[in-house]
Formats: structure tokens, sequence, C-alpha cells
């Protein structure tokens, strides 16, 4: 059996070529993704026919972390997609939380992606150069 591992990777801010080449390498090693049902757009150009492609709606972050480890600890690859960068507000932080309550030793692997402020700046010609903060107004 193969070592249980789950990616977590940030598909940017919702343009293909806006995706990291180890977030794409990820996507094509992966037994199986899981996500939110609009990103599946942006990835599926990547994907190998082979690969299972599970989709949820809105407000299922939680869901799809279990189904994640779920499909894990049966020795698959998982890449669990996030829009932007995974560690900003996305879904790294709860599949970090949701290992430590499960006392699981499937293996984390958090690929950072292009953020939504990163790329307004980037298009507004207003890099982000000095001091700043970035504040959610999500209530995940």
């Amino acid at each position: 059996m193969k070592h249980p591992k789950i990616i977590v990777a940030g598909i940017g801010p919702g343009n293909e070529s806006d995706i990291t080449p180890a977030v794409i390498s990820a996507l094509q090693e992966s037994d199986v993704v899981v996500g939110y049902k609009y990103y599946f757009q942006f990835v599926t150009p990547y994907l190998h026919p082979s690969t299972a492609c599970i989709d949820t709606g809105m407000k299922r972050e939680r869901a799809r972390a279990e189904q994640a480890f779920e499909l894990a600890e049966q020795g698959k690859t998982v890449c669990v997609i996030s829009s932007g960068d995974a560690g900003i507000y996305g879904m790294t932080p709860l599949v970090y939380e949701m290992k430590r309550e499960r006392n699981s030793d499937v293996e984390i692997v958090s690929l950072p992606g292009i953020s939504a402020f990163q790329k307004a700046a980037s298009l507004l010609g207003a890099p982000v150069g000095h001091d700043f903060c970035v504040i959610s107004l999500s209530a995940l």
C-alpha cells in the first residue's frame, strides 16, 4: 500500500495560467482530487482520465477534508484544491487541524498558489512592497 498523502493545492485566483507547475504536477500524480465544484473547470485540463474527482458545493469545507482523509487512509494520494493560496484563508489550516483531531499519520503537503490580493495588486500596478496587512471577511 502506498503511503497515505493529502496534497492541499492552491490553484490561484481563477485562471488556468495562474496555476503553478508544482500544483500541476500534484494534480497529475493524484489518484483523487477533492474540491468545490466550481474549481474543477480550472484543473480538469491537467488531470489524467483515470483521476477520480469528488466535487461539493459551497460551505462544505469540513466534509471535503473528511473525504480526503478517508481516501488517503485507504492508501490513495488525494489532492484537495483550494482557490488562491490554500494556506491563506483556504483549506490548509483545516486539513492540519483535522490531522491533529484524527491523530492521523497521513502525510500533508501544502502547495501555495497565487492569492487574489497578489493578483489584484499586480493588475493594478500596486505592488505589495512594504508593510501590509490582509484581513479576511470570510466566516470559514
